[in-house]
């Protein structure tokens, strides 16, 4: 393992593998395994029983929540929640018998996305930054910036804040969030922050 600062905080019974990075001021808790070249950033918390597997990288202040599988192809921003046991795939069609490690398919989770818990991520399907993805949902495509998502397969139903507030668009193309004291902007099926 290899660790920017001695500050991290590994319980007694996790396994990191020889050659995993661990940044400065981590928390990994009970039960949790690091594989071999995966990367995790400052700041972050792994609950029990999280596996990380090899090729994973989280960015700085990531939380996960217990009993989550990270797998290799799977690349999260700074700042990204993921609830427990939400599931992570990275092959798209796999079988037992046929081996398909050469066509894992890449999923980033961006800067700042929540992940509800038992929520199921499909392959190859990036979330954009300060998307909300609600518990149970099933993850079949694309998600853009400060969407939010239900359901199964995921549909979008409306749009959060980067505090996780819901923006309301209905009477007007800007919202205004007291508890930010930011204003957000609906244009073209796209949110940003103004």
């Amino acid at each position: 393992m290899n660790s920017k600062s001695s500050s991290i905080f590994v319980h007694p019974t996790a396994v990191l593998d020889e050659g995993c990075e661990i940044g400065n001021g981590t928390k990994i808790w009970h039960f949790s395994h690091v594989m071999p070249n995966a990367v995790i950033g400052e700041n972050c918390n792994l609950g029990q029983n999280v596996f990380v597997m090899t090729g994973v990288t989280l960015g700085n202040g990531v939380k996960v929540q217990n009993n989550v599988s990270i797998y290799d192809g799977v690349i999260c921003e700074d700042d990204v929640f993921i609830g427990p046991s939400a599931v992570f795939t990275n092959v798209h069609n796999p079988r037992s018998a046929v081996n398909r490690k050469d066509e894992f398919r890449k999923t980033i989770v961006r800067k700042g996305a929540s992940i509800g818990a038992n929520a199921t991520i499909v392959c190859g399907n990036n979330i954009g930054t300060y998307a909300f993805i609600g518990a149970g949902t099933v993850i079949t495509k694309e998600v853009k910036s400060y969407a939010l998502m239900v359901g199964n397969p995921g549909r979008q139903i409306g749009w959060m804040s980067e505090t996780g507030i819901r923006l309301d668009f209905e009477n007007d193309s800007e919202c205004f969030v007291e508890e930010e004291q930011a204003t957000y902007r609906l244009e073209k099926e796209e949110v940003k922050k103004i």
